[in-house]
């Protein structure tokens, strides 16, 4: 229930307007979103590389209105991925498609993307074709199998979610194109008849998927903050042999630092997803849906700023 209500706050914009006025709220999101700018954003990257975690940024923001936006999008990870180069950080970039206009016209989504792949190409750098909600999963693939891969290749990857009931046939085929995945859980309210409702069967699914994605498959990006999963990634690389430099750990910017800390002491690589931009309303929505124990944090917070005003 409080997950569905989150997710539902999730796509209110008369309440993120109000949010973002507040000034408890904004630096509650300070935990997870690295400010609004591009600026802000390659900021960030200066901790986590000098504490040997790599980055992909991601400019938060889904489903644009108009050309004009989709184009505005485009050029910030355009200017994102010079600024990276710039300042020689280990970071790349995610990327969601609506973001880059698929609601409006896929000839301008794709014309966008080729346009930040091969700005990402140019600088020996990568970027993670970011998966949305379930009606928008086809779409992502085909566009990636047809043309984004064939185009340019392991400059550019994608993202799997253990949720869906598709999931596991998707990674067979990514294993088999040779294409770099990332392995999510899935953070979208979606029906039963495209996605496992029970916990139990999506972290089967995922425990699975990164099985054949860790013997198989191409760099993949283990994307779990969940404790069991990480340990059985690493007793199922023992026991196969496969060496920490042939996948890495992904988590999110600000969840788990002491894990992601302990994971890099531990020799394995890292990578943090960090989140920028205006539109930081719905993913921090997203982000309590995902881990209740964050809004006990944030009304903790509340109640003794509260306090301390009386």
């Amino acid at each position: 229930m409080l997950r569905a209500g989150l997710l539902w706050l999730s796509e209110q914009s008369r309440v993120f307007r109000f949010i973002r006025g507040n000034g408890l709220a904004r630096r509650f999101a300070a935990r997870f979103v690295a400010g609004e700018t591009v600026e802000s954003g390659v900021a960030a990257l200066t901790d986590l590389n000098a504490a040997g975690l790599t980055a992909s940024l991601d400019l938060l923001g889904e489903s644009v209105h108009n050309a004009a936006e989709a184009q505005a999008a485009r050029d910030t990870y355009l200017e994102t991925l010079d600024r990276i180069r710039a300042v020689g950080a280990a970071a790349n970039v995610s990327v969601k498609l609506t973001q880059m206009g698929l609601d409006i016209d896929e000839a301008l989504c794709v014309e966008n993307m080729r346009a930040i792949i091969a700005r990402a190409k140019a600088h020996g750098s990568f970027v993670r074709i970011d998966m949305e909600q379930s009606d928008y999963t086809e779409r992502t693939l085909q566009l990636f199998k047809r043309t984004f891969y064939p185009e340019l290749g392991n400059a550019v990857g994608v993202v799997l979610q253990s949720y869906l009931r598709r999931t596991e046939q998707d990674v067979e085929q990514m294993i088999a194109l040779g294409a770099r995945v990332r392995l999510c859980k899935g953070a979208y309210q979606e029906p039963d008849t495209v996605a496992f409702p029970d916990k139990r069967d999506v972290d089967a699914t995922y425990a699975r998927c990164l099985e054949r994605l860790m013997l198989k498959g191409n760099y993949p990006g283990i994307a779990t903050h969940d404790a069991r999963l990480i340990e059985h990634a690493k007793a199922f690389a023992r026991d196969k042999g496969i060496q920490p430099p042939r996948f890495e750990f992904q988590m999110l910017y600000g969840v788990r630092r002491d894990l992601q800390l302990g994971l890099r002491r531990q020799g394995y690589n890292v990578r943090v997803y960090v989140p920028f931009g205006t539109q930081w309303y719905p993913y921090l929505m997203r982000r309590l849906a995902e881990r209740p124990a964050n809004v006990a944090f944030l009304v903790g917070n509340m109640l003794r700023e509260s306090l301390r005003r009386s």
